[in-house]
């Protein structure tokens, strides 16, 4: 995953920068720095370990349960900085919130957002009928009509609000169709991630 022996750890007196990003949204969570130790136990558990000037090493949510879960390890051309793209089970930040840099980070793939949220729901039991009123997202998930229907109504909404040339309108139904699409993706068991694959190798690809 990750070559200790190719990072410039002099460079930074024994440290290197650690970038944690959000595997599924693609937004930035904190920055902080390791070692080599940190980065050979991060390896060796699969859980983000760090190493502050002040506090030594330190287990990311050792304490606070809010750890983070290694997907993927990755070194900047010059050896000295890390991107670390994790799961993380709770708020990055000391302040409670989910990143260090605030509400502007977590919008950087709203698409990743709102398909981990739909995931997130799909995990969820059906509650039941007497006690508890299901999320629409659920409501789509169990109900295949349902779901199928909506989407097939937002296309034609969209279509209608582009042939009339509004714009504000479009854009709601767009938004509206990409939502209910990917509701529909994941019911047959596909992911946004899934469909950047797709995109990600045409790009480059001769024109049609």
């Amino acid at each position: 995953m990750l070559d200790l022996d190719a990072l410039n750890f002099a460079k930074g007196e024994g440290l290197v920068t650690v970038v944690a990003q959000d595997a599924e949204s693609g937004a930035v969570l904190m920055v902080a720095h390791a070692d080599r130790e940190a980065l050979q136990r991060t390896l060796d558990t699969g859980e983000m370990h760090y190493r502050s000037r002040t506090r030594g090493l330190w287990h990311k949510g050792a304490t606070s349960g809010n750890t983070q879960q290694v997907v993927a390890l990755l070194s900047d051309c010059d050896g000295d900085a890390v991107l670390a793209r994790v799961r993380s089970a709770g708020p990055a930040c000391h302040t409670g919130a989910r990143s260090c840099f605030g509400t502007p980070a977590l919008s950087a793939d709203v698409l990743g957002a709102l398909d981990a949220t739909i995931e997130a729901r799909a995990a969820e039991s059906t509650p039941e009928p007497t006690t508890e009123k299901p999320s629409y997202t659920r409501r789509l998930l169990d109900d295949r009509n349902l779901r199928l229907k909506k989407v097939g109504e937002e296309a034609a909404e969209l279509i209608t609000a582009c042939a009339d040339g509004d714009q504000s309108r479009a854009v709601e139904e767009c938004a509206d169709l990409l939502y209910h699409a990917l509701v529909a993706l994941r019911a047959v068991g596909g992911t946004m991630a899934d469909v950047r694959g797709v995109l990600s190798s045409r790009v480059g690809a001769p024109r049609r």
